[in-house]
């Protein structure tokens, strides 16, 4: 056989294989799976982002007169709830029953933290919050300091407060009732819509938790 003949024949017996296995290789890849839809978990009244929101910047003091950033609620799930500690009635109530959804969280999930954002920094001293956050448990915790960068930190979660005088000379604050759910990237990944139920809340953050793990984000 000519030699030209016999080098153009290696020459594409050594394409060929490479050809194939190059296929081989592509076939051996695990192929990519597209992100799983945010689950739907409309009837507990808990809406999940598709991609979680990221929040606002901000420097606030905390209950132990600490400084708390953005950075300080990464690396652990956080329910945040926009509030304050001379509220009559939602305030009390919503934080009891978070309290009572930490109480029904199985073993196996990463225990949550639950933040109250004051709407009223005025009379919301460090002091005043560690009082009445001791009463609820050790996972709880507040923000308190500049009323706009309060403001600001609860719109990045959906929330708004507004001061009112009640005609009697007293300071009331009306406010949003939802909490947002913080993933442990410092971002919200959900909004839970009132009326609230321990059941359905921990049911909720078990669903949102288990698909954020099936999707490989950070769930903590």
């Amino acid at each position: 056989m000519d030699r030209s003949v016999r080098r153009t024949l290696v020459i594409l017996l050594l394409v060929v294989a490479l050809i194939f296995g190059f296929v081989v290789v592509q076939q051996m890849k695990p192929l990519e799976q597209e992100p799983e839809p945010a689950p739907d978990l409309s009837a507990m009244n808990t809406y999940v982002h598709d991609e979680a929101r990221p929040l606002a910047e901000f420097t606030l003091t905390g209950e132990d007169g600490e400084e708390v950033t953005r950075q300080d609620l990464r690396g652990r799930w956080t329910f945040v709830f926009v509030g304050y500690t001379n509220c009559p009635d939602i305030c009390p109530a919503t934080m009891a029953t978070l309290r009572q959804t930490d109480e029904r969280l199985d073993p196996d999930l990463p225990e949550p933290n639950y933040l109250l954002v004051s709407a009223d920094p005025e009379r919301d001293t460090p002091e005043r919050l560690k009082e009445y956050l001791n009463f609820f448990g050790e996972d709880f915790h507040g923000v308190t300091g500049d009323i706009e960068t309060l403001r600001s930190l609860a719109k990045s979660v959906g929330a708004v407060f507004v001061h009112r005088d009640d005609g009697d000379g007293n300071t009331l604050v009306d406010h949003s009732g939802h909490l947002a759910l913080i993933n442990p990237q410092g971002r919200m990944t959900a909004v839970i819509q009132p009326p609230h139920d321990p059941d359905k809340l921990a049911k909720a953050y078990r669903e949102i938790y288990e698909w954020t793990r099936r999707n490989q984000f950070d769930a903590g």
